[in-house]
């Protein structure tokens, strides 16, 4: 069993929150647009950092991350990416992959958007943890926690910073 903290579209905003809300995780997982290294170091400072890297974030920070990370953690198959679209609307590039080999769980950021919803289609969870920085037009900020546990997903909890 592992928990994860999520969050995305931080945009270099550091919240003393960040390390409320996940220093009981196993994991932080960032969907892009992170802004920068500082902010991506101290995120690992709370917990092991997993993260991919948005339209936003600099050199720097591609050299730390990729643009897509798929991995298996707690017998589920995670695709992260940062553009990444909505259930019926996924974007153009990750299609091919998506539809041919989908993951048990698909999370992204960039819309700023919070969306959790299971995709019937693919017959795997989609989680948009919305942004957690302060730029964009979102009105509040979020992040999400989870647990993984032996490939199923529990205990899903949508927190609002403000």
């Amino acid at each position: 069993m592992v928990r994860i903290g999520l969050l995305s579209d931080t945009h270099a905003w550091w919240d003393e929150k960040y390390v409320q809300y996940f220093s009981e995780c196993d994991e932080i997982w960032h969907t892009g647009d992170i802004g920068s290294v500082e902010l991506a170091d101290r995120l690992a400072e709370i917990k092991p950092l997993r993260a991919v890297v948005g339209n936003i974030d600099g050199h720097e920070l591609r050299r730390m991350f990729p643009v897509n990370s798929r991995f298996t953690i707690e017998g589920a198959d995670v695709w992260l990416t940062h553009i990444g679209g909505h259930p019926g609307k996924y974007a153009p590039e990750i299609i091919p992959e998506l539809y041919s080999n989908p993951p048990k769980l698909f999370v992204c950021g960039h819309s700023h958007i919070l969306r959790v919803k299971f995709d019937k289609k693919l017959n795997m969870l989609y989680i948009n943890p919305g942004a957690a920085g302060k730029q964009g037009f979102h009105k509040q900020r979020t992040l999400i926690r989870f647990t993984i546990d032996q490939g199923d997903f529990k205990d899903l909890e949508v927190i609002e910073l403000g």
